[in-house]
């Protein structure tokens, strides 16, 4: 909504310099002339304000829907809702370092809020279990992808796209993950990010059932998967960002 307004910004500003050439050369009687357009050009501002508003409203109605949802699952499992949270500042430094545009960063942020919003449909004995998960549980763990999914597109809008992320935040860069397989760049980009902030958040977090993993090996961790399970391009960049501290 709000590339069209800055395109009819860039298409009026050659008017304005030709009028102000003009003014110079011939004099201001020339601003005349162009009275017409002026008119137009103050309509034109009356609904590029509108279209602003708009999408501002937009925007915080969506922000306002994800952060409930991360809210809801902080409220159903202490655990995802803290290490959600974790996962976006993560996510959001690698977007800026990859040079993402507004959208995508969004999205990023959004997804990297609510990539386990699925969760809320497993039951609390998988998703706490002390313990590593069977064949049968990880089958019904391995669905919350494609249920947070189903959550968010029936919300709609900015939230659907988030969905299509969040179904792709469990696959693995050699096409070994889940739910759909995609291998490499069919993996949204915005998912290859979330992917891999998620587990470095996860390898170097305390769980009921492991204890955290100290910060090198998490780190050697990624470079070992880098290529199978995660994008080499997004591991560099969350390896340089954390050796760096500016994570």
């Amino acid at each position: 909504m709000i590339a069209p307004v800055y395109g009819l910004d860039a298409a009026l500003a050659p008017i304005g310099l030709l009028v102000a050439a003009a003014a110079l050369q011939v004099g201001p009687e020339i601003c005349l002339a162009v009275t017409p357009l002026a008119l137009v050009l103050a309509v034109l501002s009356r609904e590029r304000q509108t279209r602003l508003d708009q999408a501002l409203e937009l925007s915080e109605a969506y922000q306002g829907t994800a952060l409930l949802l991360g809210d809801v699952v902080e409220a159903d499992d202490a655990y995802t809702g803290s290490h959600s949270r974790g996962v976006v500042d993560l996510s959001l430094a690698v977007s800026d370092r990859l040079g993402l545009g507004y959208e995508q960063r969004r999205n990023v942020e959004f997804a990297a809020l609510l990539h386990d919003v699925g969760k809320i449909a497993v039951p609390d004995e998988i998703i706490n279990k002390a313990g590593p998960l069977d064949d049968a549980e990880w089958e019904v763990m391995r669905q919350h992808t494609i249920e947070g999914e189903r959550m968010l597109k029936r919300i709609g809008g900015v939230l659907a796209q988030v969905g299509t992320i969040v179904r792709a935040s469990h696959e693995d860069f050699d096409g070994s993950g889940y739910p759909d397989g995609l291998v490499g760049e069919q993996i949204p980009i915005e998912a290859r990010i979330v992917t891999c902030c998620d587990a470095f958040s996860a390898m170097t977090t305390t769980r009921s059932y492991r204890k955290a993993m100290g910060t090198d090996a998490a780190i050697a961790e990624l470079h070992a998967c880098s290529g199978t399970q995660f994008d080499p391009a997004v591991v560099a960049v969350l390896v340089d960002l954390v050796e760096s501290g500016k994570v």
